[in-house]
């Protein structure tokens, strides 16, 4: 049974950093894809950031330049780490994985907020 779980975030102020974990209860090689999402209250759930199981990377372009996507194979764990961090940046984030044969899976999400 595939599980994902966030951690990591937290109240942080304008301009600050935060390192967003998502831990995989399987290896995540046999992912795809691995994404991190956020959703702002009102607001549809936003692609941030991507990472293929071959470390291929994409950002939305309000993130890139401040936000790293990484993946961990030996630790089973995706990370996201946002530097720079603006108001407009507060959101629950959300970790979501595909399998190279099979569905997608999503962690019950972290809460990010960043003070102004």
């Amino acid at each position: 049974q595939v599980q994902l779980l966030e951690s990591g975030g937290g109240l942080v102020q304008t301009g600050g950093s935060l390192t967003l974990s998502c831990a995989a209860s399987v290896n995540i090689f046999s992912f795809a894809t691995m994404a991190w999402y956020r959703q702002a209250p009102g607001t549809q759930r936003e692609l941030v950031a991507t990472i293929s199981r071959f470390n291929n990377v994409n950002y939305t372009d309000s993130v890139r330049g401040r936000f790293t996507i990484s993946r961990d194979n030996a630790k089973n764990t995706m990370y996201l780490y946002m530097m720079s961090l603006r108001p407009e940046d507060t959101a629950v984030y959300y970790c979501s994985a595909s399998l190279v044969v099979g569905g997608t899976y999503w962690g019950p999400g972290t809460q990010v907020t960043v003070s102004s």
